[in-house]
């Protein structure tokens, strides 16, 4: 099946129909097939009704249960994974413009207990100082006033000792100069100020450190259920947990790779001290 990246996260009326249409066919109530995937009957009228977005793992189970013929598999497992794939195009996030994205992020962090971000070439809204803010966005041709005030405003986050975040940051993008010289070593000052927040684990990983692998983009784990990926042109969000699985395995493997707590700051200190220079 092939599919334009606009298509991603659309499919799932498609897909709930597909899955009606196949228990219809097997003859299976919607009991009968909830009990032969170990599954609440609620919750495959819900997923037949397209209420609930099924994880891959769902739709393997009730295909199995079914007995589908392959080809019917192969269409269902690739709208599944559509279903849980979602592209955000730069461009239609302009549009809409860059103050509605703060708020879906707003709303993200809201709902998440435990937020870990890996940042391979620049420092998130949520740890930037004003100024690196407005200079993030310079760039941009819309008006970015309501996107600044909605990237300060989402920094309070970060004092709600009810939830956890994990920053890991490449000396790349500690050091890239976003902003003055005098205006970055201020940024990292702030990062090695709320590095002593309990909530907040604020980690570096220099040049020259040996990583398990060579990291491509910036991604955004939300608790073990989403995942964001940046790129130039967008930002892809995946939902499937296997995908979700594997993010949190790399994730993991960098952090064994990075500086935490006195060690970091120190790191950071120099940092800030040959900006000044």
């Amino acid at each position: 099946m092939t599919f334009e990246a606009e298509q991603l996260g659309d499919s799932g009326p498609e897909l709930a129909s597909l899955l009606r249409e196949l228990r219809k066919r097997a003859g299976l109530s919607g009991d009968r097939l909830a009990a032969r995937c170990n599954m609440s009957q609620s919750k495959v009228s819900r997923i037949e009704n397209g209420r609930t977005r099924p994880s891959l793992v769902d739709v393997e189970a009730i295909l199995r249960a079914l007995e589908a013929p392959p080809e019917l598999v192969a269409q269902a497992s690739a709208l599944a994974r559509m279903a849980n794939t979602e592209w955000r195009n730069l461009r239609e996030l302009r549009r809409k413009g860059l103050g509605t994205r703060q708020a879906e992020l707003k709303g993200l962090e809201a709902s998440s207990t435990h937020m870990r971000y890996f940042l391979l070439s620049v420092i998130t809204s949520l740890l930037a100082t004003p100024e690196y803010v407005r200079a993030s966005l310079a760039h941009s041709p819309a008006d970015t006033s309501k996107a600044v005030a909605g990237k300060l405003e989402r920094q309070a986050v970060l004092y709600d000792a009810s939830k956890q975040f994990t920053f890991l940051l490449t000396e790349q993008a500690v050091r890239w100069p976003v902003v003055s010289p005098l205006a970055l070593a201020e940024q990292m000052d702030r990062l090695s100020s709320l590095s002593y927040l309990p909530n907040v684990r604020i980690g570096v990983i220099p040049v020259g450190a040996v990583t398990p692998r060579v990291p491509l983009n910036t991604f955004t784990i939300y608790d073990a259920s989403l995942v964001t990926i940046e790129t130039s042109a967008g930002s892809l969000v995946l939902r499937d947990g296997r995908d979700v699985h594997a993010y949190l395995k790399e994730f993991a493997e960098y952090e064994e790779c990075a500086l935490f707590g006195e060690e970091a700051r120190v790191r950071l200190a120099e940092w800030s001290a040959a900006c000044r220079a």
